[in-house]
């Protein structure tokens, strides 16, 4: 008879990876022997403790009142919120740190089966249920006996039910519980999620059969090489490995055959050319069918080498998250999350912090990914306690770091995309994680192994860090530096230095950003050692959730009510949750494209930086704009260029019209569909400016004589009152305000100690809070004087946050010309101001209107937003988009959509133009920026979510002099400094233009 569970019942605190009759881990294989998926709908009750009886595994208990859950899902994504809410947080345990005992408020969910066990089981000589993913703890009974217990929310877990299952009905009960000592080794920067979320399994092993294959290839010299290993009963010989493709049948007659064999004719497997060969091997049991890339993977010296060229590794960090389905794998979404990776020419993937779906290994093996398979390993919580009781140095916890790397090892290893292993993230450091590398060391010595907590380099092969600096970074990577590193000796510093350096994470993507993408690529090319890295992170993990009014909005931390959480620091992708990829994600591409362009004077130079493809699958193309219209257009001639070539040839020549923007692009597309991409799909590109000399700026009409003015006064079509602008044609528009506020982006809100060089940042207090302590949103207006002359008006102004004794003098003056008006805007700071700004420029408002403005039409940068130290995606050209379009809908609402450099700009209502402005270089030649935005910086700023902005038809224009850049300091370094934005005088001139003429003409 079954006994309660207390909630002291020591499964609950035992720090043993399981109980039972579990199997040792092996791979995840295709096989022909019989298989019945669990999957489907699954009795269902969730208890708010674990103190419940376990008469629940008995064969005549009555689950008729219960519910149905699908298996796999997460049991708080359902119900509506009766089975609990998500718990999102970053570092901390939503939890009292009191290893390795839970609370009693432990929700527990119990699911209960019944299958009918398939007539092809009847001959098995073994049957076993798999668990692919169930978090946290879970206990199992098969027909009333207890088989086991299982821990490793991520890890694949088979138990021994041989002598339990019967021919006819049987039933499967899993009891689930949301805490339990191994959740202390998931602390995970991501969203609590229980339940059973991957696939349950039953397989029938055959008598005689072949319980694990490990085929480690390698390929050297134009030779491909396999060492087998089987895990086999003498008596499943005669083995048969077959590639047909390649015309190999070897036949292993006992176990003593498995030696190593030459493949003559292997094509080598790359990220880039994934050559993968189907294979079988085979005895009178069964049949396994594997899929074989060829590729060695070696350090020399601090070069990370495969096939014996270096890697540099553009990566994403990936967990698996959907917005509706959390953590449960679906492959066609997963699929095309893999191949939008590849059109963004990302080249690598670590699976933080937790190996995927198996399926996921099979699409990278496929599509070509260099992947670090990281262990489901994470204890940051223990951090705030300066690492006190961190399991990783505590011998009580051996086994199951031990058991959480094998397994992860065992599954995936027979991936050609697998080429790290990773011990896993955030768990400080510790004879336990040492004894994980000591291990994986000697199963596979065929793989590197990776921590980035290993900061020593006591038990690690490659050198890994996160966040590191601009500066920091080219001191690891220059030959010779005794610039000190992270928690190293010197000694060990040298040591770090001897090894291959990666970024493990960088460039944080929350929200608008991150920076800085270009001077991290750059150091790869000048510094050998460093081998790239992987932005954090690939996605933003929001969960699709309505308002109490059915309003739909993508939720994080907070939004389910949790009362420990960590807000939207789970919003950090490039892509947004629905998957729209984010301007970052251009920017990223771009920066990161493997073929180079390089222009000096007439001549074009073009590198091939893959690792290992040449560009037979390309074609170059070339256009010549003038003034955004395309006047020629051609084809390069170029032959195929091998992995690491470069050609040089003549730039297209186009006519160069004077007093004309002629600019050429150059872009190498894909001359032919792949599995990932269409047909001329953009790869690289690069745009060149071949504008003759422009002749110089037409200065503004000078007024000899100003006399003060009052009231209200007409230019044209232009109406004022009080020196400012508030009609244009019939239409209110006022305008221009100083605007030196931008709604703070999750880097300006980013309060990290790395300023980077920064003199006008503080380490540990955000620029936002800075700019809220120095009241840039909330600028007041005091009118010094209002001039006017014949066709003329000028306004000084002087604009001040309250409390403060700083100010800005905003001097605008407007001239009547023959076709519109002519504005110059004036910004000069006074002294005293001592941190950066966000921007300096003005805004317009226009409000709503029977023909309301609902996009613009530019020439200028685009197609997306582009800021200081973020400009690599923006090219010159003429580009359309709605208000909408033309601002990302952020989780969080902040700064978004400025296009830097515009020369013209027409705003439009239903396809009409309804006002132009010129814009007019200052005396620098600099050209401002425009956004186009339904809501203030303010507005943006106080909400929390899109949804809770204010539905208007207004618009309001902020034209900008200069923008701060954008860093990534939400976590890693702030803004560098030659893209800062310090307080200084700025000039703005534009020429205003209505559709239906504004000048004294009109």
């Amino acid at each position: 008879m079954n006994t309660p569970l207390h909630p002291s019942d020591p499964h609950l605190s035992d720090t043993a990876p399981g109980r039972g009759a579990r199997s040792a881990p092996r791979s995840w294989l295709h096989t022909d022997a019989p298989a019945l998926c669990l999957d489907g709908d699954w009795a269902f009750r969730l208890s708010p403790t674990a103190a419940v009886s376990e008469d629940i595994a008995a064969t005549d208990f009555d689950d008729s009142g219960w519910d149905s859950l699908p298996v796999p899902s997460h049991w708080v994504l359902h119900g509506d919120g009766a089975y609990g809410r998500p718990i999102y947080t970053n570092v901390q345990y939503p939890f009292p740190i009191d290893p390795p005992h839970v609370p009693d408020e432990n929700p527990t969910g119990d699911h209960r089966r019944r299958f009918t066990l398939p007539d092809t089981f009847a001959d098995a000589g073994r049957v076993l249920l798999r668990f692919d993913g169930v978090e946290s703890m879970y206990k199992v009974w098969v027909n009333g006996a207890e088989v086991g217990v299982g821990t490793g929310s991520r890890l694949a877990q088979e138990f021994d039910v041989t002598d339990l299952v019967h021919p006819g009905e049987n039933l499967i009960v899993v009891r689930v519980h949301q805490w339990s000592a191994a959740s202390y080794l998931e602390d995970q920067d991501q969203w609590w999620l229980p339940g059973i979320f991957r696939s349950v399994t039953l397989l029938a092993r055959p008598t005689g059969g072949i319980d694990d294959v490990w085929l480690r290839t390698g390929w050297h010299g134009g030779l491909g090489t396999i060492r087998p290993e089987l895990t086999a009963d003498p008596s499943a010989y005669p083995v048969t490995l077959r590639i047909p493709e390649l015309g190999v049948e070897t036949v292993w007659a006992t176990p003593d055959d498995l030696v190593e064999s030459v493949v003559d004719a292997a094509e080598p497997w790359s990220a880039e050319l994934p050559r993968l060969y189907d294979a079988t091997v085979s005895n009178a049991a069964e049949t396994i069918s594997l899929r074989l890339g060829f590729r060695t993977v070696e350090i020399v010296g601090d070069r990370f080498l495969v096939n014996g060229r270096r890697v540099v590794f553009h990566g994403m960090n990936r967990h698996e998250t959907h917005p509706v389905r959390g953590r449960v794998f679906d492959e066609e979404h997963a699929r095309a999350d893999l191949a939008r990776m590849k059109r963004f020419n990302v080249n690598a993937i670590r699976t933080s912090h937790y190996p995927p779906h198996p399926r996921l290994l099979d699409l990278a093996d496929e599509l070509g990914f260099w992947v670090i398979d990281e262990c489901d390993l994470e204890t940051h919580g223990f951090d705030k306690l300066g690492w006190e009781g961190n399991p990783s140095d505590d011998p009580r916890w051996r086994a199951a770091y031990l058991d959480r790397i094998q397994r992860t090892v065992e599954r995936d290893k027979n991936h050609p995309s697998i080429v790290i292993w990773s011990l896993g993230n955030e768990a400080g450091t510790g004879s336990n994680l040492a004894a994980m590398a000591a291990w994986v060391h000697d199963r596979d010595p065929g793989r590197p192994v990776h921590y980035e907590g290993d900061h020593a380099g006591e038990y690690t092969d490659v050198y890994s860090r996160m966040y590191s600096s601009i500066a920091e970074t080219t001191a690891i990577g220059t030959d010779g530096s005794q610039a000190p590193l992270l928690n190293c000796t010197p000694g060990e510093g040298a040591r770090q230095r001897t090894k291959p350096f990666l970024l493990c994470e960088y460039a944080h993507a929350m929200g608008n950003g991150p920076g800085a993408l270009d001077q991290y690529e750059a150091l790869t090319r000048d510094f050998p050692r460093l081998h790239g890295g992987f932005v954090w992170e690939w996605r933003d993990h929001g969960i699709l959730t309505t308002t109490d009014d059915g309003t739909p909005f993508y939720a994080y931390g907070g939004d389910f009510g949790e009362v420990i959480h960590d807000g939207n620091f789970v919003m950090d992708g490039m892509i947004l949750s629905d998957d729209t990829p984010m301007p970052s994600l251009h920017e990223f591409a771009a920066v990161v494209q493997p073929i180079r362009f390089t222009v000096d004077g007439d001549a074009l130079a073009i590198e091939n930086a893959r690792h290992s493809a040449d560009t037979s699958d390309l074609r170059f193309l070339w256009r010549a704009e003038q003034d955004g219209q395309v006047v020629a257009s051609g084809v390069l001639s170029v032959d195929p260029l091998a992995a690491g070539d470069r050609a040089v040839l003549p730039l297209p020549t186009a006519q160069v019209v004077r007093n004309a923007e002629t600019w050429l692009t150059v872009e190498a597309v894909l001359s032919s569909p792949t599995s990932w991409a269409k047909e001329g799909h953009v790869v690289a590109s690069v745009q060149v400016d071949r504008s003759r000399p422009h002749p110089p700026v037409e200065p503004m009409r000078r007024v000899s004589e100003w006399r003060p003015s009052t009231g209200t006064l007409s230019l044209g079509q232009a109406d004022f009152e009080r020196g400012a602008l508030v009609r244009l044609a019939g239409r209110d528009l006022s305008g221009p305000a100083l605007e030196l506020f931008r709604a703070p982006t999750d880097n300006d809100e980013g309060g990290s100690d790395d300023v980077d060089g920064s003199d006008a940042s503080i380490p540990g207090v955000s620029n936002a809070e800075l700019w809220r302590r120095q009241g840039l949103d909330r600028l007041t207006t005091r009118i010094q004087s209002v001039e006017a002359a014949d066709g003329a008006l000028r306004t000084i102004a002087r604009v001040a946050p309250a409390d403060s004794a700083r100010w800005v003098t905003l001097e605008t003056v407007w001239t009547l010309t023959d076709d519109g008006l002519d504005l110059r805007i004036e910004i000069e700071p006074s002294r005293g101001w001592d941190t950066v700004w966000p921007r300096i420029g003005v805004s317009f408002e226009l409000p709503d209107a029977a023909t309301p403005v609902d996009g613009a039409d530019w020439f200028g940068l685009g197609p997306l937003e582009s800021y200081p130290d973020s400009m690599a995606a923006a090219r010159v050209g003429r580009f359309s988009a709605t208000v909408d379009e033309l601002n990302v809908p952020y989780a969080r609402p902040q700064e978004t959509g400025h296009r830097s450099a515009f020369r013209q700009l027409t705003l439009t209502g239903a396809g009409d133009p309804i006002l132009n402005l010129t814009a007019i270089p200052d005396a620098a030649g600099r050209l401002p920026g425009f956004t186009l935005g339904r809501h203030t910086p303010q507005q943006l700023a106080a909400a929390r979510h899109p949804h809770e902005l204010p539905a208007t038809t207004s618009v309001r224009l902020i034209v900008d002099a200069a923008q701060h850049g954008l860093g990534s300091r939400a976590c890693g370094p702030d803004v560098w400094p030659a893209y800062s934005l310090r307080p200084e005088a700025r000039t703005i001139r534009l020429r205003l233009r209505d559709a239906r003429g504004l000048g004294a003409s009109a």
